[in-house]
Protein backbone atom coordinates (compact mmCIF):
# COMPACT_ATOMS: atom_id res chain seq x y z
CA UNK A 1 0.00 0.00 0.00
CA UNK A 2 1.08 3.56 -0.67
CA UNK A 3 2.50 5.57 2.23
CA UNK A 4 -0.97 7.66 2.75
CA UNK A 5 -3.13 4.73 2.70
CA UNK A 6 -4.61 4.33 6.21
CA UNK A 7 -4.66 0.85 7.55
CA UNK A 8 -8.19 -0.16 8.61
CA UNK A 9 -9.33 0.07 11.87
CA UNK A 10 -11.69 -2.60 13.83
CA UNK A 11 -14.86 -0.71 12.83
CA UNK A 12 -13.78 -0.62 9.17
CA UNK A 13 -13.42 -4.05 9.09
CA UNK A 14 -17.05 -4.66 10.54
CA UNK A 15 -19.34 -2.39 8.88
CA UNK A 16 -19.80 -4.01 5.25
CA UNK A 17 -19.57 -7.68 7.33
CA UNK A 18 -22.32 -6.08 9.57
CA UNK A 19 -24.36 -4.78 6.78
CA UNK A 20 -24.05 -7.82 4.89
CA UNK A 21 -25.38 -9.81 7.47
CA UNK A 22 -28.48 -7.83 7.57
CA UNK A 23 -29.28 -7.49 4.48
CA UNK A 24 -28.79 -11.26 3.82
CA UNK A 25 -31.08 -11.97 7.09
CA UNK A 26 -33.66 -9.22 4.87
CA UNK A 27 -33.62 -11.48 2.33
CA UNK A 28 -34.44 -14.32 3.74
CA UNK A 29 -37.16 -12.97 5.79
CA UNK A 30 -38.77 -11.57 2.54
CA UNK A 31 -38.30 -14.01 0.34
CA UNK A 32 -37.36 -17.29 1.54
CA UNK A 33 -36.07 -19.72 -0.43
CA UNK A 34 -36.09 -17.73 -3.42
CA UNK A 35 -33.48 -15.33 -1.69
CA UNK A 36 -30.49 -16.72 -4.17
CA UNK A 37 -32.45 -15.68 -7.05
CA UNK A 38 -31.36 -12.16 -6.84
CA UNK A 39 -31.90 -10.59 -3.57
CA UNK A 40 -28.33 -12.17 -2.22
CA UNK A 41 -26.98 -11.43 -5.00
CA UNK A 42 -28.25 -7.61 -4.64
CA UNK A 43 -27.09 -7.96 -0.97
CA UNK A 44 -23.32 -9.03 -2.09
CA UNK A 45 -23.10 -5.89 -4.27
CA UNK A 46 -24.64 -3.60 -1.54
CA UNK A 47 -22.22 -4.71 1.16
CA UNK A 48 -19.10 -4.28 -1.26
CA UNK A 49 -19.71 -1.06 -2.07
CA UNK A 50 -19.88 -0.02 1.55
CA UNK A 51 -16.56 -1.65 1.52
CA UNK A 52 -15.07 0.25 -1.67
CA UNK A 53 -16.02 3.38 0.30
CA UNK A 54 -14.21 2.13 3.50
CA UNK A 55 -11.19 1.20 1.14
CA UNK A 56 -11.43 5.00 -0.24
CA UNK A 57 -11.87 6.79 2.84
CA UNK A 58 -8.45 5.44 4.18
CA UNK A 59 -6.81 6.52 0.87
CA UNK A 60 -7.01 3.38 -1.40
CA UNK A 61 -7.75 4.51 -5.57
CA UNK A 62 -10.53 2.94 -7.37
CA UNK A 63 -8.39 1.77 -9.84
CA UNK A 64 -5.85 -0.17 -7.06
CA UNK A 65 -9.57 -1.71 -5.69
CA UNK A 66 -10.45 -2.28 -9.52
CA UNK A 67 -7.81 -4.42 -9.73
CA UNK A 68 -8.58 -6.33 -6.60
CA UNK A 69 -11.80 -7.35 -8.03
CA UNK A 70 -10.05 -8.43 -11.37
CA UNK A 71 -8.02 -11.02 -9.61
CA UNK A 72 -10.77 -11.89 -7.35
CA UNK A 73 -13.34 -12.55 -10.27
CA UNK A 74 -10.72 -14.97 -11.90
CA UNK A 75 -10.61 -17.00 -9.13
CA UNK A 76 -13.85 -18.33 -9.54
CA UNK A 77 -13.68 -18.86 -13.68
CA UNK A 78 -12.62 -22.49 -12.99
CA UNK A 79 -16.06 -22.99 -10.36
CA UNK A 80 -17.95 -21.12 -13.16
CA UNK A 81 -16.78 -23.38 -16.34
CA UNK A 82 -16.96 -25.88 -14.13
CA UNK A 83 -20.57 -25.19 -13.81
CA UNK A 84 -21.67 -24.74 -16.61
CA UNK A 85 -20.38 -27.62 -17.87
CA UNK A 86 -22.46 -29.67 -15.18
CA UNK A 87 -25.67 -27.99 -16.93
CA UNK A 88 -24.70 -29.62 -19.85
CA UNK A 89 -24.15 -32.85 -18.46
CA UNK A 90 -27.34 -33.01 -16.94
CA UNK A 91 -29.36 -32.42 -19.63
CA UNK A 92 -27.43 -34.83 -22.26
CA UNK A 93 -27.64 -37.46 -19.45
CA UNK A 94 -31.78 -36.79 -19.06
CA UNK A 95 -31.55 -36.87 -22.79
CA UNK A 96 -29.36 -39.64 -23.46
CA UNK A 97 -31.22 -42.03 -20.63
CA UNK A 98 -28.54 -41.91 -18.45
CA UNK A 99 -30.92 -40.55 -15.61
CA UNK A 100 -33.78 -42.02 -16.00
CA UNK A 101 -31.80 -45.26 -15.62
CA UNK A 102 -30.37 -44.17 -12.48
CA UNK A 103 -33.83 -43.42 -11.48
CA UNK A 104 -35.52 -46.94 -12.66
CA UNK A 105 -33.05 -49.46 -11.00
CA UNK A 106 -32.52 -47.23 -7.70
CA UNK A 107 -36.59 -47.84 -7.65
CA UNK A 108 -35.95 -51.28 -7.93
CA UNK A 109 -33.28 -51.63 -5.73
CA UNK A 110 -33.29 -49.19 -2.68
CA UNK A 111 -35.87 -49.66 -0.02
CA UNK A 112 -36.90 -46.53 1.24
CA UNK A 113 -36.37 -47.12 5.06
CA UNK A 114 -32.32 -47.05 3.81
CA UNK A 115 -32.38 -45.04 1.72
CA UNK A 116 -31.17 -41.91 3.11
CA UNK A 117 -28.51 -44.35 4.74
CA UNK A 118 -27.67 -45.80 1.21
CA UNK A 119 -27.76 -42.33 -0.38
CA UNK A 120 -24.88 -41.45 2.27
CA UNK A 121 -22.49 -44.40 2.10
CA UNK A 122 -23.04 -44.42 -1.71
CA UNK A 123 -21.96 -40.82 -2.02
CA UNK A 124 -19.12 -41.54 0.79
CA UNK A 125 -17.72 -44.13 -0.90
CA UNK A 126 -17.47 -42.73 -4.69
CA UNK A 127 -16.13 -39.66 -3.75
CA UNK A 128 -13.74 -41.33 -1.40
CA UNK A 129 -12.40 -43.27 -4.60
CA UNK A 130 -12.08 -39.72 -6.90
CA UNK A 131 -11.80 -37.27 -4.11
CA UNK A 132 -14.25 -35.19 -5.59
CA UNK A 133 -17.86 -33.74 -4.09
CA UNK A 134 -18.55 -32.25 -6.85
CA UNK A 135 -18.17 -34.88 -9.40
CA UNK A 136 -20.27 -37.04 -6.83
CA UNK A 137 -23.50 -34.47 -6.86
CA UNK A 138 -23.39 -34.01 -10.39
CA UNK A 139 -23.20 -37.82 -11.31
CA UNK A 140 -25.20 -40.13 -9.05
CA UNK A 141 -26.26 -37.46 -6.68
CA UNK A 142 -28.48 -36.45 -9.56
CA UNK A 143 -30.22 -39.82 -10.01
CA UNK A 144 -30.22 -40.53 -5.89
CA UNK A 145 -32.36 -36.98 -5.89
CA UNK A 146 -34.45 -38.54 -8.88
CA UNK A 147 -34.97 -41.40 -7.00
CA UNK A 148 -36.33 -39.70 -4.15
CA UNK A 149 -38.61 -37.71 -5.85
CA UNK A 150 -40.18 -40.61 -7.63
CA UNK A 151 -40.23 -42.62 -4.28
CA UNK A 152 -42.33 -39.48 -2.88
CA UNK A 153 -39.26 -38.65 -0.06
CA UNK A 154 -38.39 -35.09 0.64
CA UNK A 155 -35.58 -34.09 -1.51
CA UNK A 156 -33.82 -31.82 1.00
CA UNK A 157 -33.21 -34.89 3.03
CA UNK A 158 -31.70 -36.58 0.59
CA UNK A 159 -29.51 -33.64 -0.97
CA UNK A 160 -28.45 -33.45 2.76
CA UNK A 161 -27.35 -37.21 2.72
CA UNK A 162 -25.92 -36.90 -0.63
CA UNK A 163 -23.98 -33.61 0.54
CA UNK A 164 -22.84 -35.68 3.94
CA UNK A 165 -21.22 -38.83 2.08
CA UNK A 166 -19.95 -36.52 -0.69
CA UNK A 167 -17.94 -34.48 2.04
CA UNK A 168 -16.61 -37.43 4.68
CA UNK A 169 -15.41 -39.18 0.93
CA UNK A 170 -13.79 -35.87 -0.45
CA UNK A 171 -12.48 -34.99 3.31
CA UNK A 172 -10.48 -38.54 3.85
CA UNK A 173 -9.64 -38.96 0.08
CA UNK A 174 -5.90 -38.45 -0.82
CA UNK A 175 -7.01 -37.68 -4.35
CA UNK A 176 -8.93 -34.71 -3.11
CA UNK A 177 -7.43 -31.67 -3.52
CA UNK A 178 -8.67 -29.91 -0.20
CA UNK A 179 -7.04 -32.85 1.45
CA UNK A 180 -3.88 -31.97 -0.09
CA UNK A 181 -3.92 -28.37 0.29
CA UNK A 182 -4.68 -28.37 4.31
CA UNK A 183 -1.72 -29.77 5.23
CA UNK A 184 0.48 -28.45 2.73
CA UNK A 185 -0.54 -24.75 4.35
CA UNK A 186 0.02 -26.05 8.09
CA UNK A 187 3.02 -27.81 7.27
CA UNK A 188 2.52 -31.65 8.05
CA UNK A 189 2.31 -34.29 5.49
CA UNK A 190 -0.58 -35.72 3.20
CA UNK A 191 -1.15 -39.13 5.33
CA UNK A 192 -0.55 -37.84 8.89
CA UNK A 193 -3.17 -35.19 8.24
CA UNK A 194 -5.39 -38.19 6.84
CA UNK A 195 -4.83 -40.26 9.92
CA UNK A 196 -5.16 -37.35 12.38
CA UNK A 197 -8.84 -36.39 10.46
CA UNK A 198 -10.22 -39.54 11.41
CA UNK A 199 -10.31 -39.07 14.98
CA UNK A 200 -12.76 -36.31 14.54
CA UNK A 201 -14.47 -37.51 10.64
CA UNK A 202 -14.78 -41.07 11.93
CA UNK A 203 -17.58 -40.35 14.74
CA UNK A 204 -19.05 -37.23 12.68
CA UNK A 205 -20.10 -40.19 9.82
CA UNK A 206 -21.33 -43.00 12.27
CA UNK A 207 -23.50 -40.34 14.24
CA UNK A 208 -24.66 -39.40 10.94
CA UNK A 209 -25.72 -42.34 9.33
CA UNK A 210 -27.21 -43.58 12.73
CA UNK A 211 -29.56 -40.74 12.16
CA UNK A 212 -30.29 -40.81 8.58
CA UNK A 213 -31.24 -44.61 9.44
CA UNK A 214 -33.57 -43.91 11.99
CA UNK A 215 -35.19 -40.99 9.90
CA UNK A 216 -36.06 -43.66 7.34
CA UNK A 217 -36.93 -46.03 9.58
CA UNK A 218 -39.94 -43.88 10.60
CA UNK A 219 -40.11 -41.92 7.95
CA UNK A 220 -43.78 -43.14 5.64
CA UNK A 221 -43.09 -41.82 1.87
CA UNK A 222 -45.89 -39.87 0.03
CA UNK A 223 -45.43 -42.35 -2.59
CA UNK A 224 -47.41 -45.47 -2.73
CA UNK A 225 -47.12 -48.93 -4.70
CA UNK A 226 -48.56 -47.75 -7.56
CA UNK A 227 -47.40 -44.40 -7.90
CA UNK A 228 -43.71 -46.23 -8.16
CA UNK A 229 -45.19 -48.74 -10.60
CA UNK A 230 -46.73 -45.48 -12.84
CA UNK A 231 -43.29 -43.95 -12.38
CA UNK A 232 -41.44 -46.94 -13.58
CA UNK A 233 -43.76 -47.78 -16.54
CA UNK A 234 -43.62 -44.12 -17.82
CA UNK A 235 -40.05 -44.11 -17.66
CA UNK A 236 -39.94 -47.19 -19.58
CA UNK A 237 -42.29 -45.30 -22.24
CA UNK A 238 -40.62 -42.42 -22.30
CA UNK A 239 -36.69 -43.34 -22.62
CA UNK A 240 -34.77 -47.06 -23.68
CA UNK A 241 -33.54 -48.15 -20.75
CA UNK A 242 -31.04 -50.58 -20.08
CA UNK A 243 -28.11 -50.93 -17.89
CA UNK A 244 -25.77 -49.64 -20.73
CA UNK A 245 -26.67 -46.22 -20.03
CA UNK A 246 -24.79 -46.32 -16.94
CA UNK A 247 -21.89 -46.51 -19.02
CA UNK A 248 -21.52 -42.56 -19.11
CA UNK A 249 -21.38 -42.53 -15.31
CA UNK A 250 -18.63 -45.54 -15.44
CA UNK A 251 -16.21 -43.78 -17.80
CA UNK A 252 -16.56 -40.17 -15.75
CA UNK A 253 -16.35 -41.79 -12.66
CA UNK A 254 -13.06 -43.87 -13.99
CA UNK A 255 -11.54 -40.39 -15.03
CA UNK A 256 -12.17 -38.93 -12.17
CA UNK A 257 -10.24 -41.72 -10.17
CA UNK A 258 -7.99 -41.28 -12.75
CA UNK A 259 -7.26 -37.79 -11.47
CA UNK A 260 -7.91 -36.58 -15.02
CA UNK A 261 -8.71 -32.23 -14.31
CA UNK A 262 -12.42 -31.75 -13.29
CA UNK A 263 -13.48 -29.64 -16.85
CA UNK A 264 -12.44 -31.92 -19.53
CA UNK A 265 -13.53 -35.12 -16.98
CA UNK A 266 -17.37 -33.59 -17.35
CA UNK A 267 -17.04 -32.28 -21.06
CA UNK A 268 -16.33 -35.83 -21.78
CA UNK A 269 -19.36 -36.90 -20.01
CA UNK A 270 -21.41 -34.68 -22.00
CA UNK A 271 -19.87 -35.44 -24.97
CA UNK A 272 -20.68 -39.63 -24.28
CA UNK A 273 -24.24 -38.60 -23.53
CA UNK A 274 -24.71 -36.60 -26.59
CA UNK A 275 -23.64 -39.70 -28.29
CA UNK A 276 -25.70 -42.07 -26.37
CA UNK A 277 -28.76 -40.55 -27.10
CA UNK A 278 -28.34 -40.15 -30.78
CA UNK A 279 -27.95 -44.00 -30.61
CA UNK A 280 -30.98 -45.34 -27.99
CA UNK A 281 -32.90 -42.26 -28.06
CA UNK A 282 -33.69 -40.65 -31.14
CA UNK A 283 -37.35 -40.62 -30.60
CA UNK A 284 -36.80 -38.79 -27.73
CA UNK A 285 -34.33 -36.25 -29.32
CA UNK A 286 -36.79 -35.59 -32.37
CA UNK A 287 -39.79 -34.93 -30.38
CA UNK A 288 -37.73 -32.28 -28.25
CA UNK A 289 -36.83 -30.42 -31.50
CA UNK A 290 -40.24 -29.93 -31.99
CA UNK A 291 -40.04 -29.60 -35.57
CA UNK A 292 -40.75 -32.12 -38.30
CA UNK A 293 -40.39 -29.91 -41.22
CA UNK A 294 -36.79 -30.50 -41.55
CA UNK A 295 -35.02 -33.54 -41.82
CA UNK A 296 -34.42 -35.98 -39.61
CA UNK A 297 -30.38 -35.38 -39.13
CA UNK A 298 -31.18 -31.92 -38.87
CA UNK A 299 -33.67 -32.02 -36.11
CA UNK A 300 -31.42 -34.50 -34.19
CA UNK A 301 -29.10 -32.00 -34.27
CA UNK A 302 -31.41 -29.59 -33.20
CA UNK A 303 -32.12 -31.60 -30.38
CA UNK A 304 -29.41 -32.29 -28.58
CA UNK A 305 -28.22 -28.64 -29.25
CA UNK A 306 -31.37 -27.40 -27.23
CA UNK A 307 -30.42 -29.59 -24.49
CA UNK A 308 -27.09 -28.51 -24.16
CA UNK A 309 -27.89 -24.47 -23.93
CA UNK A 310 -31.62 -25.18 -22.68
CA UNK A 311 -31.64 -28.54 -20.93
CA UNK A 312 -34.31 -30.99 -21.18
CA UNK A 313 -38.11 -30.38 -20.98
CA UNK A 314 -39.99 -33.41 -20.13
CA UNK A 315 -43.52 -33.47 -21.53
CA UNK A 316 -44.77 -37.20 -20.08
CA UNK A 317 -48.08 -35.83 -19.02
CA UNK A 318 -47.71 -36.66 -15.44
CA UNK A 319 -46.86 -33.62 -13.73
CA UNK A 320 -44.33 -34.84 -10.95
CA UNK A 321 -42.20 -37.06 -13.67
CA UNK A 322 -41.94 -33.42 -15.77
CA UNK A 323 -40.97 -31.95 -12.84
CA UNK A 324 -38.63 -34.27 -12.29
CA UNK A 325 -36.70 -34.67 -15.51
CA UNK A 326 -36.79 -31.01 -16.70
CA UNK A 327 -33.75 -30.14 -15.85
CA UNK A 328 -29.93 -28.89 -17.27
CA UNK A 329 -28.42 -27.01 -19.94
CA UNK A 330 -26.03 -24.15 -19.29
CA UNK A 331 -28.63 -21.38 -18.52
CA UNK A 332 -29.68 -23.23 -15.63
CA UNK A 333 -26.24 -22.35 -14.31
CA UNK A 334 -27.17 -18.84 -14.82
CA UNK A 335 -28.35 -17.61 -11.75
CA UNK A 336 -25.44 -19.41 -9.66
CA UNK A 337 -23.22 -18.16 -11.58
CA UNK A 338 -24.59 -14.92 -10.89
CA UNK A 339 -24.44 -15.73 -6.89
CA UNK A 340 -20.60 -16.61 -7.24
CA UNK A 341 -19.71 -13.46 -9.35
CA UNK A 342 -21.25 -11.14 -6.37
CA UNK A 343 -19.81 -13.16 -3.93
CA UNK A 344 -16.60 -12.97 -4.90
CA UNK A 345 -16.40 -9.57 -5.80
CA UNK A 346 -17.38 -9.08 -1.98
CA UNK A 347 -14.77 -11.25 -0.38
CA UNK A 348 -11.43 -9.75 -3.31
CA UNK A 349 -13.27 -6.02 -1.98
CA UNK A 350 -12.59 -6.96 1.67
CA UNK A 351 -8.83 -8.48 1.00
CA UNK A 352 -7.68 -5.73 -1.59
CA UNK A 353 -8.85 -3.37 1.50
CA UNK A 354 -7.55 -4.80 4.28
CA UNK A 355 -10.82 -5.66 6.05
CA UNK A 356 -10.51 -9.51 6.21
CA UNK A 357 -6.62 -9.90 7.55
CA UNK A 358 -8.03 -6.81 10.54
CA UNK A 359 -11.31 -9.24 11.21
CA UNK A 360 -8.61 -12.32 11.66
CA UNK A 361 -6.59 -10.07 13.88
CA UNK A 362 -9.18 -8.48 16.00
CA UNK A 363 -9.93 -12.62 16.54
CA UNK A 364 -7.23 -13.75 17.09
CA UNK A 365 -6.54 -11.38 20.19
CA UNK A 366 -8.91 -13.35 22.21
CA UNK A 367 -7.23 -16.47 22.19
CA UNK A 368 -6.75 -17.50 25.66
CA UNK A 369 -6.38 -20.90 25.96
CA UNK A 370 -5.60 -23.97 23.20
CA UNK A 371 -9.71 -24.65 23.18
CA UNK A 372 -10.32 -20.99 22.04
CA UNK A 373 -7.64 -21.06 19.80
CA UNK A 374 -9.50 -23.85 17.95
CA UNK A 375 -12.54 -22.35 18.46
CA UNK A 376 -11.13 -19.02 16.95
CA UNK A 377 -9.04 -20.88 14.05
CA UNK A 378 -12.84 -23.10 13.53
CA UNK A 379 -14.93 -19.50 13.11
CA UNK A 380 -12.57 -17.87 11.40
CA UNK A 381 -12.55 -20.47 8.75
CA UNK A 382 -16.27 -20.46 8.52
CA UNK A 383 -16.09 -16.77 8.64
CA UNK A 384 -13.80 -16.84 5.44
CA UNK A 385 -16.19 -19.16 3.88
CA UNK A 386 -19.49 -16.22 4.31
CA UNK A 387 -17.50 -13.08 3.06
CA UNK A 388 -14.33 -14.67 0.34
CA UNK A 389 -17.38 -17.52 -0.60
CA UNK A 390 -14.40 -20.11 -1.72
CA UNK A 391 -13.61 -23.09 0.08
CA UNK A 392 -9.77 -22.71 -0.86
CA UNK A 393 -9.46 -19.26 0.20
CA UNK A 394 -10.90 -20.08 3.70
CA UNK A 395 -8.12 -22.86 4.21
CA UNK A 396 -5.42 -20.95 3.00
CA UNK A 397 -5.57 -17.59 4.91
CA UNK A 398 -6.59 -18.83 8.44
CA UNK A 399 -3.78 -21.41 7.87
CA UNK A 400 -1.54 -18.84 7.36
CA UNK A 401 -2.99 -16.63 10.10
CA UNK A 402 -2.73 -18.78 12.69
CA UNK A 403 0.21 -21.25 11.99
CA UNK A 404 2.51 -19.35 14.07
CA UNK A 405 0.21 -19.96 16.99
CA UNK A 406 -0.17 -23.42 16.88
CA UNK A 407 3.27 -23.84 16.61
CA UNK A 408 3.94 -21.25 19.55
CA UNK A 409 1.63 -23.01 21.61
CA UNK A 410 3.50 -26.44 21.37
CA UNK A 411 0.76 -27.65 18.75
CA UNK A 412 1.61 -30.45 15.78
CA UNK A 413 0.85 -28.87 12.50
CA UNK A 414 -1.63 -32.25 12.05
CA UNK A 415 -4.13 -30.16 14.53
CA UNK A 416 -4.30 -27.02 12.64
CA UNK A 417 -4.36 -29.03 9.04
CA UNK A 418 -7.22 -31.08 10.54
CA UNK A 419 -9.69 -28.00 12.47
CA UNK A 420 -8.73 -26.64 8.73
CA UNK A 421 -10.58 -28.99 7.40
CA UNK A 422 -13.08 -29.85 9.86
CA UNK A 423 -14.70 -26.11 9.08
CA UNK A 424 -13.63 -24.78 5.98
CA UNK A 425 -14.04 -27.99 3.76
CA UNK A 426 -17.14 -29.24 5.66
CA UNK A 427 -18.98 -25.99 5.61
CA UNK A 428 -18.71 -24.35 2.71
CA UNK A 429 -21.79 -26.65 0.98
CA UNK A 430 -23.77 -24.61 3.85
CA UNK A 431 -23.15 -20.81 2.45
CA UNK A 432 -25.97 -20.52 -0.21
CA UNK A 433 -23.45 -18.10 -2.51
CA UNK A 434 -20.48 -19.99 -1.56
CA UNK A 435 -19.14 -21.44 -4.80
CA UNK A 436 -19.79 -24.78 -2.85
CA UNK A 437 -22.94 -23.86 -1.63
CA UNK A 438 -24.22 -22.24 -4.87
CA UNK A 439 -23.04 -25.61 -6.82
CA UNK A 440 -24.72 -27.87 -5.00
CA UNK A 441 -28.21 -25.95 -4.68
CA UNK A 442 -27.98 -25.54 -8.80
CA UNK A 443 -26.81 -29.17 -9.18
CA UNK A 444 -29.35 -30.94 -6.73
CA UNK A 445 -32.59 -28.58 -7.33
CA UNK A 446 -32.72 -27.91 -4.01
CA UNK A 447 -31.64 -24.53 -1.96
CA UNK A 448 -29.09 -24.18 0.47
CA UNK A 449 -30.94 -23.38 3.20
CA UNK A 450 -33.27 -26.15 2.36
CA UNK A 451 -31.10 -28.85 2.42
CA UNK A 452 -28.68 -27.43 5.48
CA UNK A 453 -30.68 -29.17 8.81
CA UNK A 454 -30.37 -32.12 6.89
CA UNK A 455 -26.16 -31.98 6.49
CA UNK A 456 -25.68 -33.92 9.75
CA UNK A 457 -21.89 -35.04 8.74
CA UNK A 458 -21.46 -31.37 7.77
CA UNK A 459 -22.78 -29.69 10.88
CA UNK A 460 -21.32 -32.18 13.89
CA UNK A 461 -17.78 -32.46 12.38
CA UNK A 462 -16.86 -28.44 13.62
CA UNK A 463 -18.38 -29.58 16.86
CA UNK A 464 -16.63 -32.44 17.49
CA UNK A 465 -13.45 -30.64 16.73
CA UNK A 466 -14.61 -28.00 18.77
CA UNK A 467 -15.04 -30.42 21.74
CA UNK A 468 -11.56 -31.71 21.36
CA UNK A 469 -10.09 -28.61 21.12
CA UNK A 470 -11.55 -27.64 24.63
CA UNK A 471 -11.21 -30.73 26.24
CA UNK A 472 -7.30 -31.54 24.79
CA UNK A 473 -8.41 -35.17 23.22
CA UNK A 474 -6.35 -36.29 20.40
CA UNK A 475 -4.35 -33.24 20.06
CA UNK A 476 -0.42 -34.11 18.97
CA UNK A 477 1.65 -32.19 20.99
CA UNK A 478 4.62 -30.43 18.34
CA UNK A 479 7.73 -32.83 18.90
CA UNK A 480 10.87 -31.11 20.33
CA UNK A 481 13.75 -30.96 17.67
CA UNK A 482 17.45 -32.17 18.41
CA UNK A 483 20.62 -30.56 16.82
CA UNK A 484 22.07 -32.77 14.38
CA UNK A 485 25.31 -32.48 12.12
CA UNK A 486 23.08 -31.24 9.07
CA UNK A 487 21.12 -28.72 11.59
CA UNK A 488 18.01 -30.19 13.70
CA UNK A 489 15.40 -32.78 13.04
CA UNK A 490 11.92 -33.23 14.65
CA UNK A 491 12.24 -36.28 16.55
CA UNK A 492 8.88 -38.99 16.72
CA UNK A 493 7.62 -40.55 20.01
CA UNK A 494 9.84 -43.10 19.97
CA UNK A 495 12.78 -41.20 19.74
CA UNK A 496 11.61 -38.80 22.56
CA UNK A 497 11.05 -41.12 24.84
CA UNK A 498 14.78 -42.52 24.29
CA UNK A 499 15.87 -39.20 25.12
CA UNK A 500 13.85 -39.13 28.27
CA UNK A 501 15.53 -42.51 29.17
CA UNK A 502 18.81 -41.17 28.36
Amino acid sequence: MAKDVRPPSLVDALIPALVLVLLLACSVFLFGDASSSGANQIALLVASAVAIIVGIKNGLSWETIEKGIIEGVSVSLRAIMILFAVGTLIGSWILSGTVPTMIYYGLRLLDPSIFYAACCVISAFVALSIGSSWTVAGTIGIGLIGTAAALGLPLEITAGAIISGAYFGDKMSPLSDTTNLAPAVAGTDLFTHIKHMAWTTGPSIIISLIIFTIIGLFYTPSGTANTMAETLDLLDQQFYINVILLLPLVLVLALAMKQFPALPTILGGTLIGCIFALVFQPDVIYQLAGNTDIPLALALFKGVWMVLFDGYVANTGHAAIDDLLTRGGMSSMLNTVWLVLMAMIFGAVLDKVGLLARLVQGILSSVKSTGSLIAVTIASCMGANIITADQYISIVLPGRMYRLEFERRGLAPQNLSRVLEDSATITSPLIPWNTCGAFMAGTLGVATFAYLPYCFFNLINPVISLIYGFTGFKLTPLQPAVKTEGGSKELDSQDVELTAAN
